[in-house]
């Protein structure tokens, strides 16, 4: 079988890749958890996991139905790092939603007409309305991280960024969306070894980009803009929710708490939704580099 980008994955995990990486993917078993620092060795258990799950899509079904009646808006952001598992999160998330509610924005590199425009511009066109919940997929975030590590943006347009970020989102929550953040973070030998998986699955090639392939080398650049986002972006008014996704399963579990944890709706079972483990879920200070 021919792999993508022509094994840049397998070619980096074999001979750039830090020995600390390469030889916790090498000793670790299939179901080990890499991070040492990771409060947990193995994955929550699958039959705890899918109980749990089920409780929570029931949850969520009940805040749609809330969202719905009433012209709520809620929107949610799911950011982190690549292979963090945002997409597996949304996907566990709408799984038994309403796509007229419940949809995802995942934009694409912007065109020539939107780099012409004001950066937050084309994110506020898929803003929720009333009766709805948006789970965006990446979001002007991109700008804080992506853009800055790859250098596709200068250093005046980020810091242009940065200056209205803070009124942006607070005129959001003021208007009254329900905004939630969510950063997604996940070990660096982990992402690597889900990153070979990709490779080595052709089910999966789709979810490999030329941004990973070079990413790859850049983490200690990610690492640094993801820590001065989180201190220029962390507010009373926008709070970040860290959750730490080495263990996919719990951390899907504790962004469906987060994100129910924060709209009151009729018939809520707080007892089913339960509070997020604080050893994966919190404030930017939980973050591990």
């Amino acid at each position: 079988m021919e792999l993508p980008f022509d094994s840049a994955i397998s070619h980096y995990f074999e001979s750039e890749a830090p020995e600390a990486v390469r030889r916790a993917i090498e000793d670790g078993g299939k179901k080990d958890i890499l991070t040492e620092s990771y409060p947990y060795r193995q994955p929550m258990r699958r039959a705890e996991y899918e109980t749990r799950l089920r409780a929570l899509q029931v949850e969520l079904v009940k805040l749609q139905a809330h969202v719905k009646s009433g012209g709520g808006r809620i929107a949610v952001i799911f950011e982190g790092r690549d292979a963090a598992g945002k997409g597996g999160t949304i996907k566990r998330f709408r799984e038994y939603m309403n796509p007229r509610v419940a949809r995802v924005v995942a934009l694409p590199k912007p065109s020539d007409k939107e780099r012409s425009q004001w950066y937050f511009q084309r994110y506020v066109e898929q803003l929720p309305s009333g009766g709805e919940i948006v789970l965006f997929d990446r979001s002007w975030y991109n700008r804080g991280v992506v853009e800055h590590v790859f250098g596709f943006c200068t250093t005046e347009e980020r810091e242009n960024f940065f200056r209205q970020l803070p009124d942006f989102e607070t005129l959001l929550v003021r208007e009254g969306i329900t905004l939630v953040k969510l950063w997604l973070n996940v070990g660096r030998a982990e992402q690597l070894r889900r990153f070979l998986k990709r490779e080595a699955d052709p089910l999966k090639h789709w979810k490999l980009s030329p941004i990973d392939i070079e990413g790859l080398s850049k983490w200690d650049d990610y690492s640094d803009a993801i820590r001065e986002t989180f201190a220029r972006s962390h507010s009373e008014a926008a709070p970040w929710t860290v959750i730490r996704s080495d263990d996919k399963r719990r951390a899907r579990i504790a962004a469906m708490q987060r994100v129910l944890g924060c709209v009151d709706y009729k018939g809520k079972d707080a007892a089913a939704i339960g509070a997020p483990d604080p050893a994966i879920c919190g404030g930017p200070d939980i973050w591990d580099a």
